[in-house]
């Protein structure tokens, strides 16, 4: 006899759409909050707050809390964790149509998976990010960090101003539905001071760019395309790069050293 299937609830289809899984460990809520480290007397954005796991402990931790949550079910439980604390703010609204605050803030957040590379964007758009800390795919937080030993084109346009790791992984059973994948804390951090002028931020890119356009089928070959083939092969000599090194094998800092050779004076 083949198995019952249980038919879908309204509520199920809606946890689909909305990529919906749920923290239900309360030891990986607490490792969330100590990867974020939160500013106690700073203002921090929850991207995701569904009913309130994380918003609890953040709120200790910080000075100011917004909460976001666009489901209205999930929203009306949120609404009364919030209802005790008086230093949070819910907001019903969808995060990534908002505009970001004026002062400096963090962003923490259990965030819908499908809509990772969206929020990521936000961050890295808002001039007063200072950080943010982001539980996504782990296959997701691996690639940008660089923990396969290769690296991303999005990680490398950003590093001069943005520092990326994996702070931790988290087990697919620590959510609620359980996912079919693990999830990854993915620490994105904007740097102090950045590593390149604003005027050379341009200039950085477009190298990458052209790096990462896979044109002539290694990076010697994409960068010959705009910088003079001498220059090329020292500034390689000088990052010890094999010329025929895939694009995504360069580390970021050997990327900064390559733009400050083919770029001096």
């Amino acid at each position: 006899m083949a198995p019952r299937r249980t038919r879908a609830t309204e509520r199920d289809r809606s946890r689909r759409v909305l990529s919906q899984n749920f923290l239900a460990d309360p030891a990986t809520v607490a490792r969330v909050v100590r990867s974020a480290r939160p500013d106690p007397h700073g203002l921090v954005l929850e991207v995701g707050a569904g009913r309130g796991q994380l918003t609890r402990p953040l709120a200790a931790a910080c000075g100011r809390l917004v909460a976001y949550e666009v489901d209205p079910v999930a929203a009306a439980d949120l609404a009364a964790v919030c209802a005790a604390l008086p230093n949070v703010r819910l907001r019903q609204a969808d995060f990534l149509a908002t505009e970001p605050p004026d002062e400096p803030f963090a962003v923490v957040g259990n965030i819908p998976w499908s809509l990772t590379s969206a929020v990521v964007r936000w961050c890295l758009a808002a001039p007063g990010l200072r950080a943010a800390t982001l539980l996504t795919q782990l296959e997701y937080a691996r690639r940008r960090g660089g923990d396969y030993g290769r690296w991303t084109r999005l990680t490398v346009l950003t590093w001069p101003e943005f520092s990326w790791r994996l702070a931790g992984r988290v087990s697919r059973v620590a959510f609620r539905p359980v996912p079919r994948v693990d999830a990854g804390i993915l620490r994105i951090d904007r740097r102090p001071e950045p590593l390149l002028s604003p005027a050379a931020l341009p200039a950085y890119r477009g190298m990458v760019e052209l790096g990462f356009g896979g044109v002539g089928g290694s990076l010697a070959a994409s960068l010959r395309r705009r910088y003079p083939p001498g220059r090329v092969a020292a500034a390689l000599r000088a990052t010890r790069l094999d010329p025929a090194t895939p694009v995504g094998y360069v580390w970021p800092e050997q990327w900064l050293v390559l733009f400050r050779l083919l770029h001096a004076r």
